[in-house]
């Protein structure tokens, strides 16, 4: 099975998942002003994602002053994402669960296998997907994507604010789009 490639400027795959708080996230219902921001994490076994969810969640209104509308979602099952959410002291960010495995693989993130128990005590899901964040248009459209084969060395938020201020300020497209003949 081969990993898709988003491209920018093209369409995103369709994305639905419930939320631990009983709702719905269905991207781009209703489209956020600026983009909605799909943060896909590995689980609550992942020390790392923890850690990069807080600084998520310590940042959320900074985002949302600037028409962003973040959400954090995984394979895990509503207990464990009702976890993470805890651990990470969220109130004000979406949690989603029980993303499908091959929708992750459509939004070309890797799958891995279960090593067991990790740093934590936790047993890590037999497959999860690995972590990507994605800026998506109102118009259903990549703007930005980020995946990695590893939890480690991920985009800074701080840093995305930053491009996120630039690119409005500057009406900056979307770069990567071009699909012709090499």
């Amino acid at each position: 099975m081969t990993t898709s490639l988003l491209i920018p400027r093209q369409p995103v795959p369709a994305l639905s998942v419930p939320l631990i708080d009983g709702s719905q996230y269905t991207l781009g219902v209703p489209p956020a002003p600026t983009f909605d921001m799909v943060v896909f994490y590995r689980g609550l076994h992942c020390p790392v994602c923890a850690k990069y969810l807080t600084e998520l969640e310590r940042l959320h209104e900074e985002f949302v002053k600037r028409g962003v509308r973040p959400v954090a979602i995984s394979s895990d099952n509503q207990e464990r994402a009702n976890s993470m959410a805890t651990k990470v002291k969220a109130e004000r960010l979406a949690f989603g669960y029980d993303l499908p495995l091959p929708v992750a693989h459509q939004w070309g993130l890797t799958i891995s296998t279960s090593r067991g128990k990790t740093s934590l005590g936790i047993d890590e899901p037999a497959l999860f997907a690995e972590p990507g964040l994605f800026l998506v248009r109102p118009d259903g459209t990549l703007y930005w994507g980020s995946t990695q084969t590893m939890p480690f060395a991920r985009p800074h938020f701080d840093e995305i604010i930053a491009a996120i201020d630039f690119v409005v300020k500057n009406d900056y497209p979307a770069r990567g789009e071009y699909t012709g003949k090499l």
